[in-house]
């Protein structure tokens, strides 16, 4: 017998909104304004943002037929995800025309990369930056274009730490890594959808290890996620463009690198003064003119 598809649960919802009390529909509303928020934010952040009891969430989930909430949410975030086989492909909108169209897509793209800043979670970067504070060592894994932002947090981290920082697999096969990992060790994994089997591998590495795991992702649901004990968001899917937007992880990681540098005070000063001093005797850089 063939199966039915469902309906997408925005259509659902959206279809729902004019036969509910006027309360779900206020909330429903704001759902279906926010359905990134909402596969994203925990339910007590959505409820603050709306202005709503937390339970209303709840009692929308069920009023359009799911059995709650996180079965809401769920759905919402399978309907964000593209294909897996055209996961890049899949995002593209045919090409504009008419009189700056080209100029227009720049603009929108730059609209949405610097709406998303504002959404980034400040307390959960400061949360996860006292944890890299803490550690012993610092391990960081990125693969395809998110391995730009590991190395990217490697290099940084490393003016003020050089010896406690290392880019998974930098020296070697990744395995021989996943062996090493400590507790009272830092792992960071950046990704998002599609997610690389080899992330998802170094995350549970990190978790078996019993060292603290910080994800750096798109949805909360990310497999490289699960465990973690700080999970950091950035929105990757919401700017226009065949490819998803990286703009928010390097946001996250050099506010890491930032705080992380700051919590070091004096010692973490000078290990950085230490560092521009070798570089400046290596003539690294090229000098400036007058």
């Amino acid at each position: 017998m063939t199966q039915i598809a469902r309906p997408s649960p925005l259509n659902e919802l959206c279809s729902a909104l004019p036969s509910l009390p006027q309360r779900l529909q206020q909330v429903g509303r704001f759902v279906a304004a926010n359905d990134y928020d909402a596969t994203t934010r925990s339910m007590r952040d959505l409820a603050a943002e709306a202005g709503a009891d937390p339970a209303a969430f709840t009692r929308l989930a069920k009023a359009i037929g799911y059995s709650g909430w996180d079965e809401l949410r769920a759905a919402l975030t399978e309907a964000r995800r593209p294909s897996q086989t055209s996961p890049f492909s899949g995002r593209a909108k045919g090409r504009r025309h008419g009189p700056n169209a080209d100029v227009m897509l720049v603009t929108d793209k730059l609209e949405a990369e610097a709406a998303g800043l504002p959404r980034i979670s400040a307390q959960t970067i400061a949360d996860a930056a006292r944890t890299l504070h803490a550690a012993k060592r610092i391990w960081i894994a990125g693969y395809r274009s998110c391995r730009s932002v590991a190395e990217l947090l490697n290099y940084e981290l490393r003016l003020f730490r050089p010896d406690q920082v290392q880019i998974v697999g930098a020296s070697g096969p990744d395995d021989l890594d996943l062996g090493a990992f400590r507790s009272g060790e830092a792992v960071i994994v950046i990704g998002f959808l599609p997610y690389t089997h080899a992330s998802v591998r170094i995350a549970q590495a990190a978790y078996h290890a019993g060292a603290t795991l910080i994800a750096i992702t798109d949805v909360v649901t990310a497999p490289m996620a699960e465990g973690a004990d700080h999970t950091l968001l950035f929105e990757a899917a919401a700017s226009p463009g065949f490819f998803p937007s990286l703009t928010g992880a390097i946001a996250i990681a050099q506010s890491l690198a930032a705080v992380t540098f700051s919590l070091g005070g004096a010692a973490a000063k000078k290990r950085l003064q230490d560092t521009e001093a070798r570089l400046a005797a290596a003539a690294t850089y090229v000098p400036e003119k007058g």
